[in-house]
């Protein structure tokens, strides 16, 4: 292990203990008892690091009159799964299958640098939730790829739709997909749109902390997402906690969700809508957005990956240049969504307007979309003159009540299916995974 200061090396070796043994570290005052942990490579040498029983790791530094005392013999390899032992499911409970991505759902804390690190076999994820056997018949497992959330790239919704598409069609009740929070959004939006003929639930799941802390997300998470992938609620969804306690998990629409804090454990919100059920981990559901798709087992899903990857997503602020506008047209973009302010707009009439460029973008046929960053509400093109200006005159889509993320991959999709403004302006507007609505329920804001 990465070495601690001489002084606590001595206390450490004095003692008889080892990484991962039972020690109590006492004070003139106070002492602390836990597992000894190894030194992360970037952590305080003077600073000695045990595991508590509540999961949580508490650095105490060294002062004299300090004293370690080992009590018992513990593991090697702290936090990594040795010889995991499979779930044994019940073929009689209702077949699903899980795709695991990464994400801090598939994570462990690693000792030696105080991050945490993916794990290396899906059944490893199992292990926090044995209660899944109890629930359904876990069909098959795989892991097309490990990758961190801000890392995936639009390819990598292929790998996952297509996995998707491919277990649905083999007879699975549902699929969950396991997949790291950052950018887990963008990818129920893709497959809210690449997954044709969905009738039956496709539940994507994170965590907000990994499965060793004592706050851990987990169980809950995939116990929920269980309930939902059996569920008569045949929509990409995501289901994630819905309060900071362990109450119950909301499951809200893949196209109307978004991570709202860094760090909470119920981060994930619904955007413009109702959520679309609360899940209990006992199994109980109560469905609050009655406007979603029903099951019907018969259907042969499809993977409709088609996707422009030139497409970027912008966000005007005051003073923004619009010369970067010029920037996609030279790196050949077919498409630009604009984070417009309050109801859609651009810096219109001030020396650094973006009215010409947006003309010029799409009189070389380049799709320019708009939404708002104010996150909830709607575009409106025509309550203010430089709206008109926008939308009528330059002729940008506005993208109704989309979220930015989600107005960039609906415009990637289309794009991907024809490039042809007319069309792609038809397409955009038309509700095909529910990220439009006619009217917001005010009882959507801030839910």
């Amino acid at each position: 292990m990465t070495e601690y200061s001489k002084v606590l090396e001595d206390l450490i070796k004095k003692s008889g203990a080892s990484v991962g043994d039972r020690i109590v570290v006492s004070f003139t005052d106070e002492s602390y008892e836990g597992l000894l942990m190894p030194r992360p490579e970037i952590g305080d040498k003077n600073c000695l690091i045990i595991k508590l029983d509540n999961g949580y790791n508490v650095g105490l530094r060294y002062k004299r009159g300090m004293s370690i005392k080992k009590v018992a013999g513990g593991k090697a390899n702290l936090g990594k799964a040795k010889n995991i032992s499979k779930l044994s499911f019940d073929k009689k409970k209702p077949s699903i299958s899980l795709v695991a991505t990464g994400g801090t759902i598939s994570s462990r804390v690693d000792y030696k640098t105080g991050g945490v690190y993916m794990l290396m076999d899906p059944d490893e994820i199992l292990q926090s939730a044995p209660e899944l056997a109890n629930i359904v018949n876990l069909r098959s497992i795989e892991s097309p790829f490990r990758k961190a959330s801000e890392d995936m790239e639009p390819k990598d919704w292929y790998v996952i739709a297509k996995a998707v598409a491919k277990n649905m069609n083999n007879g699975d009740n549902g699929v969950i997909v396991t997949h790291g929070t950052d950018t887990l959004h963008y990818t129920a939006a893709a497959l809210s749109f690449m997954l044709k003929n969905l009738y039956k639930p496709v539940v994507l799941v994170g965590a907000q902390r990994s499965s060793d802390r004592g706050s851990a997300d987990t169980t809950m998470n995939l116990i929920c997402s269980a309930y939902a992938a059996i569920s008569d609620i045949a929509e990409v969804s995501i289901c994630m906690h819905g309060s900071s306690s362990d109450d119950y998990c909301l499951l809200n629409r893949g196209t109307k969700v978004r991570k709202m804090h860094t760090s909470r454990r119920d981060a994930f919100r619904p955007i413009n809508e109702l959520p679309l059920a609360k899940i209990w981990s006992d199994g109980r559901i109560e469905i609050i957005n009655k406007n979603h798709k029903k099951r019907n087992n018969d259907e042969k899903v499809v993977a409709d990956t088609k996707f422009e990857e030139k497409t970027a997503l912008l966000k005007v602020y005051p003073g923004s240049d619009p010369d970067v506008l010029e920037y996609f047209a030279t790196k050949k973009y077919r498409g630009i969504v604009i984070e417009g302010t309050g109801l859609g707009h651009v810096p219109t009439q001030n020396i650094k307007t973006w009215i010409p460029k947006i003309k010029n973008l799409i009189r070389n046929g380049i799709a320019v979309a708009v939404t708002s960053q104010t996150i909830y509400g709607r575009v409106n093109p025509n309550v203010y003159t430089n709206l008109r200006i926008l939308y009528h005159e330059a002729g940008a889509i506005p993208c109704e009540d989309m979220l930015p993320e989600v107005a960039y991959v609906k415009l990637g999709w289309v794009l991907g299916h024809t490039k042809d403004l007319d069309e792609v302006r038809k397409i955009m507007l038309t509700n095909i995974a529910g990220e439009i609505t006619k009217s917001t329920d005010f009882r959507a804001f801030l839910y």
